[in-house]
This record gives structure tokens, sequence and C-alpha cells, in this order.
């Protein structure tokens, strides 16, 4: 089965290929903006500390960057999933471009990431893409991140990210907040993978999407195949884009509750159910019409 098969993506992409006023802060490595496969015209960047533009194509930060890019927005056309080409990625990048090498997992550290999420909110971000991991966890640096994740909250802009390539039992401060859909990893049969993180508010309040073995644009113009929670995040970032450039006047908790419902009911488990973007369509449908 292929990925957006396995999560009932299909019919949502036939309806739309999103809004450009439906904005997606992507928090990753640059990206090769240039990239003949992206849909470029959509690119937005917001300058950190490092560009938002590739200078090392085989750095691991441009890599990544490139390929989380190319699951949301590259062209219908191209080899990569390609969810949501017409809605607006705002590009924020936190990766360094100091090492090279296929690196599956970056991360940041939780002042970092805090001051990223602020900014893509501030910038009209409906929906932020984390697929990374925390570095130097600390009660200051996790007071940070939970400021901005409310602050998330109160703007209305969901926030989705990895649950982690461990393959522990536990949370982190970005897992344990209650708006935070966290995403496991499965592989094509639905099951979960072994390095992907669990946890009692990953399955509470979580998602699982493909993870195993997914096709998306390479830095350098090739097609690259990579695997974990990393690559499961944009999944379910752009189901959230998709339903709101379907249903444009839903509030975030309406297409949050929608999303992590969908047709399954939940149950005291570790393991999160698989996103059902179909299930999320119709629950929208009904309770709100398309007006």
């Amino acid at each position: 089965m292929v990925p957006l098969e396995l999560v009932k993506l299909t019919p949502l992409m036939e309806r739309t290929s999103g809004r450009l006023d439906v904005k997606i802060g992507l928090i990753d490595g640059p990206v090769v903006s240039g990239h003949p496969d992206l849909a470029s015209e959509h690119l937005r960047e917001i300058t950190g500390n490092n560009s938002g533009t590739c200078t090392q194509a085989n750095s691991a930060a441009c890599l990544h960057g490139t390929f989380v890019a190319g699951i949301l927005s590259a062209k219908r056309s191209s080899p990569a999933p390609s969810i949501c080409p017409a809605c607006t990625l705002l590009i924020r990048p936190i990766f360094a471009e100091a090492t090279s090498g296929r690196e599956q997992m970056p991360s940041a550290t939780p002042q970092e990431l805090a001051a990223a999420i602020i900014e893509c909110v501030d910038a009209g971000a409906r929906v932020i893409n984390l697929s990374l991991a925390l570095a130097k966890p600390s009660v200051k640096g996790d007071q940070a991140l939970q400021e901005a994740l409310n602050h998330a909250l109160k703007r209305g802009a969901i926030v989705v990210a990895a649950a982690g390539n461990q393959g522990t039992l536990g949370s982190s401060a970005i897992t344990r907040h209650q708006w935070v859909i966290s995403v496991m990893a499965c592989n094509l049969a639905g099951r979960p993978m072994n390095e992907s993180n669990l946890g009692s508010s990953i399955g509470r309040w979580g998602l699982s999407a493909p993870g195993d073995g997914i096709t998306s644009l390479g830095a350098e113009g090739q097609t690259l195949t990579l695997g974990g929670t990393s690559v499961s995040v944009p999944f379910v970032t752009g189901t959230v884009a998709l339903l709101w450039s379907e249903f444009p006047s839903a509030t975030a908790a309406q297409i949050k509750l929608a999303i992590t419902q969908g047709s399954t009911r939940r149950r005291a488990s570790v393991v999160p159910p698989l996103l059902n973007a179909e299930a999320a369509y119709q629950i929208l449908l009904t309770a709100i019409g398309k007006g």
C-alpha cells in the first residue's frame, strides 16, 4: 500500500491542492528553494540565525529541510507525496549547515525552538511542522517552550511534532503539551516502527502516520528514501493544511478534534491511532458544511 492511501489522503488531495492563505510553518533545515520539483512561488522565508536557502546542498540540514518540504510542497507531478503545493510554506531554518551526512532527526535547543515557534505564529502560520528532537532539555528551556506552545494555542496555530526515534517509552516538553499533535511512525501495514517513541501523551493526543521508506526530494536533484517520525509529521501537517483549505471558516479546535478523533474511538494506549484524512473531512463536512 502506498503511504497516501494508508492514511486515506488521496480523496482529500483530489479535492484540493491547498490555498495560498493557509500558511505552514516549517521549522527545519534550509531548503533548496530553486528545486525544479518544488512549488517555489509559494515558498516564503522567515530569517532566523541561519539562511532559509541552502548554501551546502550536501549538508544534513539542507537534505532534511528539502526532504520534508518536498512532502508538503512539491509539485503534484513530482515523485514526492506533494500534499499541499498550493499552500504557503513559511521556511524558518533552525539547523545550521555544519555537518554532512544523512542525519534523519536533527535537534534544537528548547530556547531556539521556542523562538522559532513564536516567529512562525506571528508570521501567520496556521499549522507548524516540527520534524525534530529536543537537545539539552532544561527547566528554563522547557518553560520557554511551554510559553511558545501556549502562544500557538492562543493564536489558533496547530503544532504537529515528531514523537522521536529513540524507541523509548516516555515524553518530552513538546509531546506532553495537550495542544501538540505528536506523530508516531508506522510501516505501510499501519504497525508502529520499532524505533518510534511511544507514551501515554502520544497515545492520548497523537496520531500515527507513514514513516517507512518514504520517497521525497533530495537536495542535489535526486530523490531520497528515508524513514522515521521526522518524515511522518508532514503527512499530518499536510492533512491539517488541506482541511483548512476546504473549511476556511473552521476553528483550530474543530480541525484538531476532527483529525485526532477521525473514525477511531480513543482508548488508553501508548500507541496512537492511524491518521484518517477522509474521516476527518467527513467529520468537518457534517459539523460545519462547505458554506
